[in-house]
């Protein structure tokens, strides 16, 4: 973990290859080591990052990296808070769903389900001549009034509506059309420590700061929205090393533009965590996955789940090479996302959370012009 990752949210190119079904794999535990992560100038290389699947226009759609380098994670955790829970192909082949495997734990199979209808695929498409890439991503549902967990990197095309940037929210096996949405809160250290990553080829970082909140604001079909939303609520406290969890997400590294749009089916996998990473001194910020199908561009902003059925972290980074099973995958702590959120706001996420849609909306909306200016003052 001493190199940095491209973030799985977006792809630059366009990959042309076999889809990557949703595989399931169970992971054995890991002990936690006591070794310090090095830091390189201004990135922390913990976690590999995950990059949303760009769309390079209004007809590709494409795999992107965000990148740019924050600090990352200082050391692996030594001291751990108690545990929390429990326990041949064609030249375009078209992905096909996969009914998901059982783990062996009947409160781990109902927290993959309740995860897999929470999950939601992000698209946002750009005007070709924008010098900017389309990208595909994935967040899911932590509220039922319809706020979503994404990441900072994929959601900061939201900043960019009047330069004819385009989000839509998808959901379902496979993901169509659902709902549009706006922007409830984004990473402000995040934008101004990652400013070049939305132009970048190839960005990387390590997943600090790397988060935002959607708020669905209207449908983009004839049926109303939802009284309430599928959901998995964020956890509290964080997973320990060994501790199971399902992983999902809209992974799309190995689809055309067309089945990205077409047949993109959600990736549901099982697993465990690997490792622990601090941020700070002593607190769990980063989780360690190992490798699985979710280890592909396109999760950035995936969910991560443990068998109490809470979100325990977000997918943020990871390796994007070589055969899924041996890259290593990497996602921010629920706890981490609210300590983080808590520090440049002010407030607790919660009282965020507890507010009515419209009323949160318009309580951000004063702030987007000035983060926007920070994205424009790098564009072409």
């Amino acid at each position: 973990m001493n190199h940095f990752a491209s973030y799985l949210g977006i792809v630059a190119t366009l990959f042309v290859g076999i889809f990557i079904a949703a595989f399931y794999s169970t992971h054995s535990t890991l002990p936690v080591s006591t070794a310090t992560i090095p830091t390189s100038s201004s990135t922390l290389s913990v976690a590999p990052p995950s990059p949303p699947l760009p769309l390079p226009s209004e007809v590709n759609i494409a795999t992107s990296t965000p990148s740019s380098v924050i600090p990352a994670p200082k050391k692996k955790v030594t001291a751990l808070p108690p545990p929390t829970v429990s326990t041949s192909s064609a030249p375009k082949p078209v992905s096909v769903p996969t009914a998901p495997t059982q783990s062996g734990s009947a409160a781990l199979d109902t927290a993959a389900s309740a995860l897999r209808s929470a999950l939601v695929n992000i698209i946002c498409n750009v005007s070709a001549a924008s010098g900017l890439h389309s990208i595909s991503g994935s967040g899911v549902f932590i509220d039922p009034k319809g706020i979503i967990l994404t990441n900072a990197h994929v959601a900061q095309h939201f900043l960019l509506a009047d330069r004819n940037v385009s989000c839509i929210i998808r959901s379902g096996s496979p993901a169509t059309n659902s709902y549009t949405a706006a922007l409830l809160y984004i990473s402000p250290i995040w934008l101004k420590t990652n400013a070049d990553a939305i132009i970048e080829t190839l960005p990387s970082g390590t997943g600090e700061y790397d988060f935002a909140l959607l708020a669905v604001s209207k449908s983009t079909t004839s049926i109303t929205l939802p009284t309430i939303f599928p959901f998995v609520p964020l956890a509290t406290t964080p997973p320990i090393s060994g501790t199971s969890v399902v992983i999902a997400s809209y992974g799309a590294q190995f689809l055309e533009s067309n089945q990205i749009r077409n047949f993109l089916f959600p990736t549901v996998v099982f697993g465990s965590v690997k490792d622990v990473f601090t941020f700070a001194t002593n607190t769990i910020d980063v989780l360690a996955l190992g490798g699985s199908a979710a280890a592909q561009e396109g999760s950035s902003g995936g969910g991560v789940a443990d068998a109490s059925g809470a979100l325990v972290g977000t997918i943020t980074t990871s390796t994007v090479e070589g055969a899924t099973d041996t890259r290593s995958l990497n996602a921010i702590t629920a706890s981490y996302i609210r300590a983080e959120y808590a520090s440049e706001t002010g407030s607790a996420l919660d009282i965020l959370l507890s507010k009515p849609i419209s009323t949160a909306i318009s309580d951000f909306a004063p702030q987007i012009p000035a983060l926007e200016s920070i994205l424009t003052a790098r564009l072409p």
